[in-house]
């Protein structure tokens, strides 16, 4: 858009100071500023000739907004943004005073950036969390899943209405049932009404801490995530391959600051005996019955096991 000061520097001739005049005489009857004097009588005509330049701004913006091209192509100066014209009264004269105001898809864009900065994931494919999210489907996907579904329907409205609570969800279900769908959409749903949350892949969670176990900052700052998010997930819990350091240093450290603080959840396979049987067997020290039990009692006692039954959802379309 070529802007007034660039029009107004062009007239070095007749011909373009007459297309000043025209300009001039256009601005001042176009709809947008009539309706912007016969909504404000006591601003001057005078007042609105000092301003060309902002009269400009706001009918050109104005028609660009009417043909929106969209947010990634928005002509206007300051992307997703638009000139707005107030009239103020100081020291007895009513004078024009612009401000640049979101338009409703930068607005709505912004929401939805602020929601994803509420959730981080770790080693989770962020297509699951960022892919979009219909009730009607998750209810329909398939009739067995119901029950679970309105038990985490239930869960988020809870929270949204009471707040959060020191207890979670241990959501068990075989292969393919949709565990780790439904707990980011809860996370999505959660994070719209201003809660933090965090999901954890397991297996690829426990591999990594193999790696970074000697870098002290790098794993104080993941840890310390875990431990202050307002709603934790370890996804598929039970697959990974267990050794001591990450069972008791690592997650034993993090159920034992969260639990009576903030609520924690997991998806697994298996029923939460057969995931006391997991944690007691580490690669290196074999069957530990003891370790196992003391990390179940940071678990079991605060969560409700909600059983996902289904078909295997995987290779179809959601």
């Amino acid at each position: 858009m070529e802007s007034m000061g660039e029009v107004l520097r062009s007239m070095n001739n007749s011909a373009l100071r007459q297309r000043s005049r025209d300009l001039e005489h256009n601005l001042l009857n176009h709809p947008l500023v009539k309706q912007l004097q016969a909504e404000h009588p006591e601003l001057d005509e005078s007042r609105l000739r000092l301003h060309l330049s902002r009269l400009y701004q706001y009918v050109e913006e104005s028609r660009h907004c009417a043909n929106c091209p969209g947010l990634e192509k928005c002509p206007n100066d300051f992307q997703g943004h638009y000139s707005k014209l107030t009239v103020e009264t100081v020291g007895g004269t009513a004078d024009l005073y612009e401000r640049k105001t979101a338009c409703n898809l930068k607005i709505a864009q912004d929401n939805q950036d602020s929601i994803r900065k509420r959730i981080r994931s770790f080693y989770v494919d962020e297509r699951v969390l960022n892919g979009g999210y219909d009730e009607i489907d998750i209810m329909g996907k398939d009739p067995r899943r119901v029950s679970a579904v309105n038990r985490i329907f239930d869960y988020i409205a809870g929270v949204k209405e009471n707040g959060l609570t020191s207890r979670g969800i241990y959501l068990q279900g075989s292969f393919g049932t949709g565990k780790t769908f439904l707990m980011c959409y809860m996370l999505h749903e959660l994070a719209i009404a201003g809660y933090s949350g965090v999901i954890v892949y397991m297996p690829d969670f426990i591999e990594e801490l193999k790696l970074i176990m000697m870098d002290n900052q790098k794993l104080k700052e993941m840890v310390d995530t875990m431990k202050n998010c307002d709603l934790l997930i370890f996804d598929d819990i039970g697959a990974e391959n267990l050794n001591p350091w990450a069972r008791d240093h690592v997650l034993g450290a993090i159920l034992n600051h969260r639990m009576n603080r903030k609520p924690t959840f997991y998806t697994s396979n298996y029923p939460l005996d057969g995931l006391e049987k997991h944690l007691s067997i580490t690669s290196k020290d074999g069957e530990e019955i003891y370790k196992g039990q003391r990390l179940m009692d940071r678990i079991a006692p605060f969560v409700d096991v909600i059983p996902l039954h289904g078909e295997n959802q995987r290779g179809t379309v959601r």
